[in-house]
């Protein structure tokens, strides 16, 4: 059997690129959904239970803790333990996506909401805000910056891990990772790992410059900051 490298040696295959572009589209929009759906419940239950720390002190460290457990187990590990319980579904690989996502989310919303100067609040209660309207007209719109910061950082993670998923039959991109992998002593096998991962690295650089955009976008004050 020919090693690795002997393989590498035969040459990038153009022609099974051309033959696969709609596997390949498919694969990356898979990527992409499963993504979406993390980043998306991730963000709702982080602000659920940053809204809870933010209210009950005491309940941060304990959040933070069970959150901080749950991002260390191994990626292999945790699927391998869900599988009994929710088969090799879709299900199976967002519960293990979406528990990658919750510390950065938690860490950065707690941080961004505790970084909004203290005058700012002091004014706004002055001017008869209450707490739910100070907190979505002023709080949460100056700790976008902070709080897009780790959507970014949390997205990029789970653009890696989702190429994990190809173990359980999903897998976006992975796929061809995984597939490239049990064929690697042939030119096809090397070109489907290059192009798993080419383009699982490309999809983390687009999505993450156009997160910095959307950031741009909803904090116009920053930019006329930075141009005085």
């Amino acid at each position: 059997m020919r090693s690795f490298a002997q393989a590498s040696s035969t040459g990038f295959r153009w022609d099974w690129v051309g033959n696969n572009l709609d596997d390949i589209w498919d694969r990356t929009l898979e990527h992409m959904l499963l993504t979406l759906i993390a980043i998306g419940a991730g963000l709702v239950i982080s602000l659920a239970l940053s809204l809870v720390s933010l209210r009950w002190r005491p309940l941060y460290q304990p959040v933070t803790w069970v959150t901080g457990v749950m991002y260390t187990i191994p990626s292999l590990a945790l699927f391998a333990f869900l599988v009994p319980i929710t088969g090799l579904t879709i299900t199976t690989a967002e519960i293990g996506l979406i528990s990658y996502t919750l510390l950065i989310l938690i860490r950065n919303i707690v941080t961004g909401i505790d970084e909004v100067p203290q005058d700012v609040i002091e004014s706004a209660v002055g001017m008869g805000y209450t707490r739910r309207r100070r907190f979505i007209e002023i709080e949460l719109p100056l700790a976008l910056p902070v709080i897009v910061t780790g959507i970014r950082l949390a997205t990029v993670t789970v653009i890696g891990l989702v190429t994990v998923t190809s173990l359980i039959g999903l897998g976006g991109l992975g796929f061809f990772i995984l597939r490239g992998l049990q064929n690697f002593s042939s030119p096809i096998g090397t070109t489907q790992i290059i192009v798993g991962t080419a383009l699982s690295i490309v999809l983390a650089v687009v999505v993450d410059l156009s997160l910095a955009g959307v950031e741009r976008l909803l904090t116009p004050w920053k930019r006329r900051k930075v141009g005085v």
